[in-house]
């Protein structure tokens, strides 16, 4: 700010600012201005350091939601705050090409319009429909994100299916493959029967659902001879069941132990009968029965127990090659015709009864998943596994909060071989071919496949390109410019609910991507894999105002671009950024976008008031040439920027937001703005007015830029009327020279001003009391100096509206007040300025209206089935309300007492 060295700035400066704030009228013009002037961009040549965010990639198919916001936020808040402090600072944004939500929306819309699915186009031609899909709808989000005000690289904007991107995911596949790390086998899948593909853990989404509980008897039907009997919620899967379990130390089926039965419909199949620790002899009747290849835990019976594992379904969940009559049929229908068949052989020994359980469902398509054994390929990740837990336990990578490491390492040191393969047609194709006596063949990127060789139909799971994405983004496995100047990344922000899918991936290839090609990536600390970034901040999940999980069953969702609509983009960030913790979910609900709306309009009105009486920018007058009060706003200026840096520095968004937010109200707004205008002359000029105006627009200035990370468009306004520059956006981050100077700070300044605070309120308060009318002046006397508040008297005289007794005073009314430095005796004359008639229909009011909060209050807090089932939250209100209308019953009924006659 050279200028404003020079000169004053500021005075009569209200007039560049329109009456009122209003969101809608600026910011996209303000942001598009922004995005021209190249604000965003980065320059890889740069002597600067670098601070690097890669934008965790959202779904082409999706629209911003509040997680994407807080999310949004968070980053924006962070690499803005750094750019201002001199950082090269790239954010680099980009889509996931989402395999199964973007089919399935193209699917749906093909067979709403056209009556077709994808067969009856084949491959290429349906690949070609999803790809005119994305050009036409799926930039939404993109849109979105210039609303929320995003600083993003624009220029960079990746894509997970882009040339570059489907490059890099060639290279590490065949890396890994010629690793011996990826292979090909049948494991136990989550698999969807509608979009007939395998699916993650991720995509998997439990209900409670009514189902029925059956109870088989395997064996012989004589009570005599050997039987067991075992209980299921899914009898259809008995039809491949081949075996018994009980725990080894169950005495009542010890004899049993290695004997076969007949299964009840299928000659191929014996039923043994075998021990494992596994089973709860307690449960049931202590005996389970083992389908191996439609059930997880038997599943991992099977192979300790070297069981056969027939499937039993097809890939549309019909019953299929298992020889009965059953082939065919759905699984609901079939679990219905099997019960009913083996009740006709006297196997159904207790009566069916109903079921509530958990059922894992499709996220996308909405059926209950099948369990089922199937061919796919897998990554092995162990190796990986171990590198990704190192990269923490070494400090490589920090996370934050600390508190979340226990979460992070009991995924990746128990993580089980990872399915990549999908079932799908719009992905990345798996890059294996297959030819004559069973030949197969990985190709890079580089590399042609053998003629007359054919490539496998299965695409890569979508979190396998997401998770090279710190680096795919910046080039590798090329060496570029970008990944020189800003690989390792510097921070990883994102909800700790895909800590496991999505970052514990990353790291894995990115240790590995560094393992085996340092030439590019560079090396790590002391010869380790370079880590893909150095920082991993997790944030919770937004949440209702009652800590309920946002859900279209229960209406309580929130779009984030309504709230950008009617409170403004500033609003729905400073909401959000206001309460997010570290690791910690964020409930949120309209009070507070109102709050961070009024919070808004307040910081506006203060500025363009500010403006009116001269504030300015320019050099600090000497320490000595201040008052008190300039001498303490500065020093308070200086104590809230440096705790915000360092909860910034933290990750501690909602403590200073919080603080930023109760110092620009409470005490610059509310008081010294007050105070300003007893010090600066309403005409002409002083000295000590010139110094209040450019302390005024000295601490605007800092509180403006401090502010702007989290709220950009409201600051830019301002900011820019306030000191004539072009834009808050290259303004330098305040230091403590901006703030006071350097100096220390004044103590005796700050507790003069504090104790005028504390007499101005409670004059006010007396005199609200008394039920003085708020502009009537009312005689008063108190000893100044013995307070050490001489030369602060003008200043609490005029915002107390208490004035200087005449001759012949006569107080009506004393109170007595502790001060830091003594008990001061207030007296004051308050007779004559009540109306005692309006006084006390006014207080009557008012307790009726306390009283009557006072029985809701204790009406909710008095019913026993209210309390056992409202969260906490909503109790712990309720309580506050009821504790501040006893205080205000108790107020008003003393205030009445004290009234006379009318």
């Amino acid at each position: 700010m050279t200028d404003a060295t020079e000169h004053l700035v500021g005075k009569n400066r209200a007039d560049a600012l329109p009456k009122s704030w209003e969101p809608g009228e600026h910011e996209q013009a303000l942001y598009e201005g922004w995005v021209e002037k190249g604000y965003f961009t980065a320059d890889a040549s740069s002597d600067k350091p670098a601070y690097s965010v890669v934008l965790p990639p959202p779904n082409v198919t999706g629209q911003l939601h509040m997680g994407h916001a807080l999310d949004h936020t968070l980053i924006d808040v962070m690499v803005r705050r750094k750019r201002m402090q001199g950082y090269e600072v790239l954010w680099l944004p980009g889509m996931d090409h989402a395999g199964i939500a973007t089919q399935t929306k193209v699917e749906a819309k093909l067979k709403a319009e056209e009556g077709k699915d994808r067969y009856d186009y084949g491959r290429e031609e349906f690949v070609d429909k999803v790809w005119e899909w994305k050009h036409q709808y799926g930039g939404t989000i993109t849109t979105q994100m210039r609303a929320i005000g995003d600083s993003v690289d624009w220029s960079r904007e990746r894509f997970t299916l882009d040339d570059g991107l489907s490059r890099a995911v060639q290279t590490i596949f065949k890396q890994l493959y010629d690793a011996g790390m990826i292979y090909r086998d049948y494991r136990l899948v989550n698999w969807s029967p509608v979009l007939e593909t395998a699916v993650s853990d991720i995509e998997v989404v439990y209900k409670d659902v009514e189902g029925e509980f059956v109870s088989i008897r395997y064996g012989s039907l004589n009570d005599d001879e050997p039987h067991l009997v075992v209980a299921t919620t899914r009898v259809e899967t008995m039809l491949g069941d081949v075996a018994i379990a009980v725990h080894p130390d169950d005495e009542r089926y010890t004899d049993l132990v290695g004997q076969e039965f007949d299964h009840p419909f299928r000659d191929d199949l014996k039923i043994q009968v075998i021990a494992d620790d596994y089973v709860d002899m307690e449960l049931g009747t202590g005996a389970v029965k083992i389908t191996p290849a439609h059930d997880p835990n038997d599943y991992e019976m099977g192979l300790r127990h070297n069981l056969d594992m027939p499937i039993i379904m097809d890939e549309t969940g019909h019953i299929a090659d298992t020889g009965t009559k059953f082939d065919g049929m759905s699984r609901e229908e079939a679990r219905v015709a099997v019960r009913e068949a083996l009740a006709e052989q006297g196997r159904i020994v207790k009566e069916v009864r109903p079921y509530v359980h958990s059922v894992g469902h499709s996220e996308r398509s909405g059926e209950p998943i099948e369990p089922r054994l199937s061919l796919q390929w897998f990554v092995k990740v162990e190796e990986l596994a171990k590198m990704s837990g190192d990269a923490i336990r070494n400090g490589d990578t920090k996370i934050h909060p600390a508190s979340m490491e226990k979460r992070y390492f009991d995924w990746v040191d128990n993580m089980h071989d990872w399915t990549i393969s999908r079932q799908l047609w719009w992905g990345h194709r798996i890059p294996i071919w297959y030819g004559p006596n069973d030949e197969v063949v990985c190709v890079g990127p580089d590399e042609e496949p053998p003629a007359g060789y054919t490539q496998d139909p299965d695409v890569l799971d979508t979190w396998f390109s997401s998770a090279l994405w710190p680096f795919s983004t910046l080039g590798w496995p090329e060496k570029t410019p970008d990944l020189e100047k800003f690989y390792p990344t510097s921070v990883l922000v994102t909800a700790y609910d895909i800590l496991f899918f999505w970052v514990a991936r990353m790291m894995m290839f990115g240790t590995f991507a560094g393992k085996n090609t340092p030439e590019i990536l560079g090396e790590g600390v002391d010869g380790r894999p370079i880590i893909p970034f150095t920082d991993l901040y997790l944030h919770g999940l937004v949440r209702d105002e009652k800590g309920r999980k946002m859900s279209k069953s229960l209406g309580n969702g929130i779009d984030p671009m309504d709230w950008v609509e009617r409170y403004g983009a500033d609003a729905l960030r400073f909401a959000l950024a206001r309460g997010a913790n570290p690791g910690v979910d964020l409930p949120i609900g309209e009070d507070n976008a109102t709050s961070a709306r009024n919070f808004a309009t307040k910081l506006y009105n203060a500025t363009r008031f500010a403006l009116m009486n001269g504030a300015a920018v320019g050099p600090l007058p000497a320490r000595e040439e201040l008052t008190d009060a300039d001498r303490w706003i500065l020093d308070r200026a200086e104590e809230v920027r440096a705790k915000v840096d360092a909860y910034l520095d933290d990750y501690q968004f909602a403590k200073a937001n919080e603080d930023l937010y109760h110092f620009a109200w409470d005490e610059l707004c509310d008081w010294y703005l007050e105070i300003a205008k007893t010090q600066i002359p309403r005409e002409g000029e002083t000295a000590q007015g010139r110094n209040t105006q450019i302390v005024l627009g000295r601490v605007l200035d800092v509180v403006l830029r401090l502010l702007h990370p989290t709220m950009p468009f409201i600051t830019e306004v301002l900011w820019t009327a306030l000191t004539q520059q072009p834009s808050v956006t290259q303004a330098p981050w305040p230091t403590a020279e901006d703030t006071n100077g350097g100096v220390e700070t004044d103590d005796v300044a700050r507790r003069r001003i504090q104790d005028a605070i504390k007499l101005i309120t409670e004059l006010r308060r007396f005199r609200a009391d008394q039920g003085v009318k708020p502009n009537q002046k009312v005689p008063a006397k108190l000893d100044f100096a013995k307070a050490d508040l001489a030369g602060l008297e003008n200043v609490i005289r005029d915002i107390a509206r208490v004035e200087t007794p005449a001759e012949g005073f006569a107080a009506s009314a004393s109170i007595e007040m502790r001060l830091s430095q003594a008990t001061l005796d207030v007296a004051l004359d308050t007779s004559g300025t009540v109306d005692v008639a309006a006084e006390r229909k006014r207080l009557e009011k008012e307790l009726a209206a306390a009283e009557k909060e006072l029985d809701t209050t204790g009406r909710q807090l008095g019913n026993e089935q209210f309390l056992a089932n409202a969260p906490e939250q909503v109790v712990e209100k309720i309580k506050v309300r009821q504790q501040v209308a006893k205080e205000e019953f108790a107020r008003v009924t003393a205030r009445l007492a004290q009234l006379p006659e009318a």
